[in-house]
């Protein structure tokens, strides 16, 4: 039997058998070393990337958001449309509320809609905001009461159930067009909301000079509706692959 000898190996070529291959061990290791460090390169490569990406599509919808916000496109429709915000204890309308009511009056005496509508919280509640806005537009600011029209037999707690209540009413009274009236910041997303249910939107913001708002609080509220923006649309994904 003829052997070949090298140091640290052993090899029989008769019985082609091997003893202590220290050189293939030795070759294996190193070739699943160098495919784990590429490996790792890619990943890292590919989170990296992912990353900046998702903060330049964050940064994108937020300027967006900003941007709608600082514009006023209301134009004549059928309706404008207050969305509910907070309501005080006593029963009062809350600040944010109260801007967004004092608005849709604005627009309404401007004559650039017949009807305005107030949602925002549980059907029937006095307490509600739409009870709240609407009641304050006709006793406080001089509303014609068969102007004031409140989302009827819905509770709307979010933006989506208010764009969904709306819509609904606007397919019984005929309408396709609406006034959106709330802070600016929430606009873009409420705008998305009320297209998608298959209304014409026109939006009009409490405010359009973003400036006055507190540099803190104006990012915390640009990164929250960018969030509803991007959970939305997931959820819609989901529901679509569900189906």
């Amino acid at each position: 039997m003829k052997l070949i000898q090298c140091p640290g190996r052993r090899l029989t070529l008769a019985g082609a058998s091997f003893q202590n291959p220290l050189w293939f061990t030795d070759s294996l290791e190193t070739l699943y070393n160098r495919a784990m460090r590429r490996l790792l390169k890619v990943i890292v490569t590919m989170t990296s990337l992912f990353i900046v990406l998702s903060c330049l599509g964050l940064a994108l919808l937020g300027w967006q958001i900003n941007l709608l916000g600082s514009q006023e496109n209301a134009q004549p429709a059928d309706a404008i449309v207050i969305l509910g915000a907070g309501v005080n204890s006593d029963g009062s309308p809350g600040s944010d509320l109260l801007s967004r009511t004092y608005h849709g009056m604005d627009l309404y005496n401007e004559g650039l809609a017949p009807v305005v509508l107030c949602a925002g919280g549980a059907a029937g509640d006095r307490l509600s905001a739409a009870a709240v806005a609407c009641r304050f537009a006709v006793e406080e600011l001089g509303l014609p009461p068969g102007s004031a029209r409140i989302v009827p037999d819905a509770d709307a707690w979010t933006t989506a159930q208010e764009a969904a209540a709306v819509a609904k009413l606007a397919e019984q009274t005929g309408w396709s067009s609406v006034i959106l009236v709330s802070h600016p910041l929430h606009l873009f997303r409420a705008q998305w909301l009320f297209e998608r249910e298959g209304l014409d939107v026109f939006s009009s913001p409490t405010n359009t000079n973003l400036n006055r708002i507190f540099p803190p609080l104006r990012a915390w509220y640009t990164f929250r509706e960018a969030g509803g923006v991007i959970y939305e649309s997931l959820e819609d994904l989901r529901d679509e692959l569900d189906m």
